[in-house]
């Protein structure tokens, strides 16, 4: 790895992996590149306020220290990707429980805050509770306030989520805005409550209804098990 320029000068785990990750637009980066590798246009495309030295600069500096790396892809015009080293893909469900923390404290989005493909795709990822979908298959379709669309694929406690339509879904979810889907998976409104609102509409049975909410849910984090008690 690359001599550090910038160091909290600690030797700590918890500081090398701020060094490593914390710089700003970083950890945005590497949430973009956990769906899989990226064009530089493609990155740059889902965070469409990084000024482009920044861009190019922290992809530099995160492949510098082993995060992320570039490779030449044949079956691309523009082949050159950047994709997360097996050493940035261990950083997967540490996204996922940060990203968990801070919905929780989500309120209305702002008139120039951007909702992306990518964090409308971890966003399913992160309030998933594959012990509610254990025995559950069920497919949704979801359409975000006439922006983008994707659907969610549960199959016995597993997830997959893909952009696009998915015509044999058994729901289709429409939220008329952002906000609309967190307002019921973290328990401001009751699916009832959505609907009437017009908030959410939905094609297809209202319990299916129900069952998205009862798999994806805005929680807390289970409590550490074992010897380790962290507080």
């Amino acid at each position: 790895m690359t001599a550090r320029t910038r160091t909290y000068g600690q030797y700590c785990g918890l500081a090398r992996a701020m060094e490593l990750v914390g710089e700003r637009w970083a950890l945005l980066i590497v949430r973009d590149l956990v769906l899989g590798p990226k064009r530089y246009d493609e990155l740059q495309a889902g965070l469409p306020k990084i000024p482009p030295s920044i861009l190019s600069a922290r992809l530099n500096e995160m492949e510098e220290s082993g995060v992320i790396r570039r490779r030449v892809r044949a079956d691309l015009d523009a082949g050159l990707v950047y994709e997360l080293t097996q050493y940035g893909s261990e950083l997967d469900q540490i996204l996922l429980n940060l990203g968990l923390w801070g919905a929780r404290s989500l309120s209305r989005p702002g008139p120039d805050d951007v909702f992306t493909l990518d964090a409308a795709i971890l966003s399913l990822f992160t309030t998933f509770q594959s012990d509610a979908a254990a025995g559950v298959q069920i497919t949704f379709e979801i359409q975000y306030h006439n922006t983008m669309t994707l659907h969610a694929m549960v199959d016995d406690g597993s997830l997959k989520v893909s952009e696009g339509r998915y015509h044999e879904a058994d729901l289709v979810i429409r939220a008329a805005h952002g906000a609309a889907l967190l307002d019921v998976i973290g328990g401001q409104f009751t699916p009832a409550e959505a609907l009437a609102s017009g908030s959410l509409s939905v094609e297809g049975d209202l319990a299916d209804l129900d069952v998205f909410t009862r798999l994806f849910r805005l929680t807390a984090a289970p409590e550490p098990q074992g010897g380790v008690v962290l507080r």
